[in-house]
């Protein structure tokens, strides 16, 4: 079973999905970076001075501190249910952002396999009893 195991974890599919997890972990993190610290703020700013990560509706008020709350930590600090659709406008933007980012990487990886031209056909060469048949139809029209 050992043996197996190791068969199995040194395939270089396992090792090549291994390095592309944790190359997809760090990228997923600047990729989060890039939304949250670059590209909303000027989104935030070009709508009204949002800031999304702090647009919420609060569901039921914190047991601690009642509402309304000006930004989604003070309602989490106050216990308070809230649904967060900020967050998941930046979510959904991250989300964008990969697929087109992983969208370029595919498709320059296509551009740069290159594939081997077939090799040429090599005429087929015609079984003896074939030719032999041929011989004797056209033979047998020529009568």
């Amino acid at each position: 079973m050992f043996k197996e195991f190791r068969e199995f974890a040194m395939r270089g599919n396992v090792i090549d999905l291994a390095v592309g997890v944790v190359i997809g972990a760090a990228f997923g993190k600047i990729v989060d970076s890039l939304v949250k610290d670059i590209i909303m703020p000027p989104i935030g700013y070009l709508v009204g001075k949002v800031d999304f990560s702090n647009m919420f509706v609060t569901l039921v008020n914190g047991s601690k501190v009642a509402g309304p709350y000006e930004t989604l930590k003070a309602a989490q600090d106050a216990g308070a249910v809230t649904l967060n659709f900020g967050l998941f406008i930046n979510s959904l933007i991250s989300f964008v952002i990969v697929a087109f980012a992983i969208f370029l990487v595919v498709k320059a990886m296509n551009k740069l396999r290159r594939e081997t031209p077939p090799a040429p056909h090599a005429p087929e060469v015609t079984p003896e009893d074939i030719v032999l048949l041929r011989e004797i139809r056209d033979a047998l029209k020529n009568k």
